[in-house]
């Protein structure tokens, strides 16, 4: 009869861990935001605060065309915790295990008395391809020419050669964050 119990104990535990306790959050993804009221100079200069509150550095700021586009930003790590360009669980996760780096581009127009602002956010890993191993022994010089005792990235230069950037697709959550900081921004000082 223990036994019994115990093992109905570990079914359900099990199936807990499973299924999880909470119910699936689905977070709304905004691709463009309208503002009533507002110049596009002014929305720029927001845009950019925004912006560098994350960390972004700004590539290029164009108020004639209404573009703001910044340089690649590597993605937070989990003891980062100041840093906000890592948007739900998936995105921490993949920052903390593979090198990612994100730019964002961000189109700023008037359509007759509104502002149309759209953030499109690009996601890239670093593809950095392996050496050869011949024995087990060294299988610590997969990636660099390092020592058991001493860990150090350093290149070959086939592998500088092969390395690149993969695309990965939007980070529709952090363009939406972005959006949605710029929104309140501009509301607040109006």
């Amino acid at each position: 009869m223990n036994e019994s119990k115990s093992l109905l104990f570990m079914v359900c535990s099990a199936f807990c861990l499973v299924t999880g306790c909470a119910q699936p959050q689905y977070k709304q993804v905004v691709e463009q935001i309208y503002l009533s009221d507002s110049d596009i100079p002014k929305a720029m200069q927001k845009a950019e605060d925004v912006l560098d509150r994350m960390n972004f550095t700004i590539a290029k700021a164009d108020t004639e065309q209404g573009i703001i586009r910044t340089m690649p930003l590597p993605a937070a790590q989990s003891f980062e915790f100041w840093r906000s360009d890592n948007v739900g669980s998936f995105n921490s996760t993949e920052a903390n295990l593979h090198s990612i780096r994100r730019t964002a581009e961000l189109q700023i127009s008037s359509r007759g008395s509104q502002l149309c602002i759209n953030c499109d956010v690009k996601v890239q890993r670093l593809s950095l391809p392996e050496r050869q191993i011949t024995t087990s022994g060294r299988a610590y010089e997969m990636f660099t020419p390092s020592r058991q005792s001493i860990q150090m990235l350093q290149l070959h230069p086939e592998q500088k050669e092969n390395m690149a950037w993969i695309n990965l697709g939007d980070d529709k959550q952090l363009a939406t964050e972005i959006l949605k900081q710029i929104e309140k921004k501009l509301k607040t000082q109006e």
